[in-house]
């Protein structure tokens, strides 16, 4: 082999076109190779051992509700109020004195809230006997319709009439005195509420810091956990901001319809309003019989409308146009929620479902790439995932092409500047033709004005000087 020839080979230039040579096809790696490695345990093993650990985490919090329910609504309510608590800060009270501010300040709104629901509960345990004999009125005529329509009288005045009123509504009142009267189980949970809150908020001082490591750490995570805190301050706000509204136009309504306790009422339509899907319903209920009672049929109609139009025009037109997407999960996946938190917290649970559900998503899914498809199943914010998701890729498309073209281009270029090339080497070797021509017959000229001085053309020279030689030749 050549010099030349092992010099190629070194540089990978063995084929004839001096092009490298293609690997073979034992030497590429497949996308199998790369995007699969081998799993050191099977799926459905993992499966099994993932559902388990679920069981036993859920069985563990259901144990533990009574302190961890309390705590974590305790750190939704620091959340919330963490802006007044830097703001505090900023304006140059101590931290500690911030944080004993704010954990006071959420104290009295709670302790506000807990004083309204035993008056709306005492309220109804002092009204709601008055009313057994109209509601065994409005028993006694569902059955004479029924009646009516052909079903078997015997049967259904049978089931009327072997229901005790006074025991219905005097263990309906006992419910109530039960709930009003236990006021250390009330007590005590808004005192680990209280403490809860303390705690967190003393620890939330440094919380800047804490964030900043994380991110360095974890940057996933921890963006996923400023997304739920967002999240979270963004849901109890509107909520409550929108509940109040509700409460207050519900209240007119009743009042315009002449249903007792309107003030009942409306403390009742706030309250259940944090319990999503069904808070709406259980709130409706108790005015409703009432107005039933007292005004008969078009009472009752007026008030499911008025409770179904305001709501529906709040929670569902306006609130979305003026706060967004406030809960960040598709309705069933809230339902879901509502059923699963208050099994496995009580009736706090139905308060604390969809914070308790933003964690889970925030930690699970949005912390990890590999899960956040899931998005696209549970998330709300549909427009939202588009404009972050679909907008980047089209865009990233459009550089493409513009990329394939701009790359197109320098190749053309290219082209052109190798044909511009071939046109000056051209040039070049015409004119180096016609310079080493034009030189040789100048030569030839000056060769025939001497041999002839009167010639003193330049084209005439080689002609002639050429014509003038060949007689000389002859002659030799």
């Amino acid at each position: 082999m050549s010099v030349a020839a092992q010099s190629a080979a070194d540089r990978g230039l063995g084929s004839p076109s001096g092009r490298a040579e293609e690997p073979r096809p034992s030497d590429v790696s497949t996308d199998w190779d790369v995007r699969r490695p081998h799993r050191l345990w099977p799926r459905m093993l993992v499966i099994v051992l993932t559902l388990a650990g679920l069981v036993l985490t859920v069985e563990f919090l259901q144990g533990l509700s009574q302190i961890v329910a309390p705590v974590f609504l305790g750190l939704n309510f620091i959340i919330v109020a963490y802006p007044v608590q830097a703001w505090l800060t900023h304006k140059g009270l101590h931290p500690v004195l911030g944080a004993t501010v704010t954990v006071l300040l959420v104290g009295g709104v709670l302790t506000a809230f807990v004083g309204l629901m035993l008056w709306s509960v005492l309220e109804l345990v002092d009204a709601l006997p008055e009313y057994t004999h109209e509601f065994q009125d409005i028993a006694m005529g569902l059955t004479n319709y029924l009646i009516s329509l052909g079903i078997t009288p015997e049967a259904m005045t049978q089931q009327v009439e072997g229901i005790d009123w006074k025991s219905v509504t005097g263990t309906a009142v006992t419910a109530l005195t039960a709930i009003a009267t236990n006021t250390w189980a009330v007590m005590g949970l808004l005192l680990t509420v209280i403490m809860g809150m303390f705690f967190l908020a003393m620890d939330s001082m440094g919380i800047e810091r804490r964030v900043a490591l994380l991110n360095t750490a974890r940057s996933e995570l921890g963006g996923a956990l400023i997304s739920f805190a967002r999240g979270v301050r963004r849901y109890w706000l509107v909520t409550t901001v929108f509940g109040l509204i509700v409460a207050v136009l519900d209240v007119v309504a009743l009042m315009i319809i002449g249903v007792p306790l309107v003030l009942v009422w409306g403390v009742l339509s706030f309250l259940t309003n944090y319990i999503p899907n069904i808070g709406f319903v259980i709130g409706l209920i108790p005015p409703a019989l009432l107005a039933l009672v007292e005004g008969g049929w078009p009472a009752f109609i007026a008030v499911v409308a008025s409770y179904s139009v305001l709501n529906f025009v709040l929670q569902s037109v306006i609130q979305p146009k003026v706060a967004g997407d406030a809960i960040g999960v598709i309705p069933t996946v809230s339902f879901l929620s509502l059923l699963f938190w208050a099994w496995v917290f009580g009736p706090l649970g139905a308060i604390l479902a969809l914070p308790a559900t933003l964690l889970v998503k925030a930690v699970l899914i949005d912390a990890d790439p590999h899960a956040r498809w899931m998005n696209a199943f549970i998330s709300a914010d549909l427009r939202g995932m588009e404009r972050r998701h679909l907008m980047p890729l089209r865009r990233r498309e459009a550089q493409g092409v513009a990329a394939a073209g701009h790359t197109e281009e320098p190749a053309s270029g290219r082209d052109a500047v190798s044909q511009g090339t071939g046109a000056v080497s051209e040039g070049a070797g015409q004119d180096e033709a016609g310079a080493v021509s034009e030189g040789a017959g100048r030569g030839t000229g000056s060769n025939a004005e001497q041999t002839e001085p009167g010639r003193s053309s330049v084209g005439e020279a080689p002609g002639e000087a050429s014509g003038e030689a060949s007689p000389s030749r002859a002659r030799r």
